[in-house]
């Protein structure tokens, strides 16, 4: 799994003209699927997102989660983190799971965070075109991968 954290202080998704989901202070997380991906490729990422500790102390120092600055989290599905511009100026989303496989691993994604999270988490539409709007705080924009766990 593919993941780009964003640190906001508002966030939003709509979706055909109506708002899905909206938060102040929190989390906007993007998540692209591709068919190697397990439960411990979700229980990992979901650990790590909770406990990132990307938010500011009351020094102004990132020491914080989002759970310690009681914010709240949209994840938006986004298959195009998996594109591959290797070749020519087309990008190939050929590793991007379909979605018989990629729903059932977004929706145990969202049950895994909101498990750590103990509270309940925003999302967009799978498959729809959304419009996601944000404010990102910092810029803070943390990119992670469950195959390569640096």
């Amino acid at each position: 799994m593919k993941i780009v954290i964003q640190r906001v202080s508002e966030a939003s998704v709509t979706v055909e003209g109506r708002k899905v989901a909206d938060i102040q202070k929190g989390l906007l997380v993007l998540v692209g699927i591709e068919d190697a991906d397990t439960q411990e490729d979700i229980d990992w990422l979901a650990g790590k997102i909770i406990k990132m500790r990307i938010f500011g102390d009351e020094n102004d120092v990132m020491n914080c989660s989002v759970k310690d600055v009681d914010g709240d989290i949209i994840v938006v599905s986004q298959f195009t983190l998996h594109a591959s511009t290797k070749k020519g100026n087309r990008p190939s989303y050929i590793k991007a799971s379909k979605p018989d496989f990629a729903i059932p691993m977004y929706e145990n994604f969202i049950k895994s965070l909101e498990k750590e999270f103990n509270k309940k988490v925003q999302t967009g539409i799978f498959g729809a075109d959304m419009k996601v709007s944000l404010l990102n705080d910092g810029p803070v924009t943390i990119v992670m991968d469950s195959k390569n766990r640096e």
